[in-house]
């Protein structure tokens, strides 16, 4: 996410404007309304597929598996 910010900048100090706003028109992040995207872990902060979001937990499964018990979840085999 800081790579678009660090070329900005560097376009931002070059004579020609156009070049920058036209960076910014067409390669800018999106806000994001739907989607994997918006998913994130809240403790790590990972997003995608992985996130669980059941009784809003909002926990990837590796940070789940660690934290569980804490939570009160049980392990049956």
């Amino acid at each position: 996410m800081g790579d678009y910010r660090k070329l900005l900048k560097q376009l931002e100090q070059k004579a020609n404007k156009t070049k920058a706003e036209k960076f910014k028109k067409h390669n800018m992040p999106r806000d994001r309304s739907n989607g994997l995207a918006l998913n994130r872990c809240r403790r790590c902060g990972k997003k995608g597929k992985g996130v669980i979001k059941s009784y809003h937990l909002n926990y990837c499964h590796q940070c789940f598996r660690e934290i569980a018990s804490k939570l009160g979840f049980k392990k049956y085999d």
